[in-house]
């Protein structure tokens, strides 16, 4: 009888290794590491993930700027109305423009009456650029008055 010698292939696979339970591997996936994936690459996930936290952060604060100002315009834009109105109805502007703005925007508002010309400047609720963001709307009442 000749003795056949088994020699295993290369990654430990060959007609002497069986994969399964047991021997310290899943089946079908071979022996050590995966070529091309060194202990370099380890962790790679979290520091992107770490490095990209500052550009997410901006985008979500653009986001709600975006956001907080539009707000901020529309109700500037409803007080000056309601002031406008009170103009053609001889009823007090700013008072009318004062109650048409929510509560917590009437800290954060300025109410100018010039003739029949009612502007409402209301500053947006943001954490960062609160001071430096406004919306300014202005509205009119009628034509002036000719002689």
């Amino acid at each position: 009888m000749s003795a056949r010698l088994h020699r295993p292939l290369a990654g430990g696979r060959g007609p002497g290794r069986r994969h399964g339970r047991g021997h310290g591997c899943r089946a079908g996936r071979g022996h050590g590491r995966r070529p091309g994936r060194g202990l370099s690459e380890r962790g790679q996930a979290t520091v992107e993930l770490v490095g990209l936290m500052p550009l997410v952060a901006a985008v979500v604060l653009a986001a709600f700027t975006g956001v907080a100002a539009f707000a901020a315009h529309e109700q500037a834009g409803a007080a000056a109305e309601a002031g406008a109105v009170a103009l053609l109805q001889d009823r007090d502007p700013s008072t009318a423009a004062r109650h048409a703005l929510p509560e917590a925007a009437r800290g954060r508002s300025r109410i100018r009456i010039s003739g029949r010309r009612v502007t409402v400047s209301v500053r947006p609720r943001v954490p960062l650029l609160a001071r430096r963001l406004q919306a300014t709307v202005t509205a009119d009442a009628g034509a002036e008055a000719g002689p």
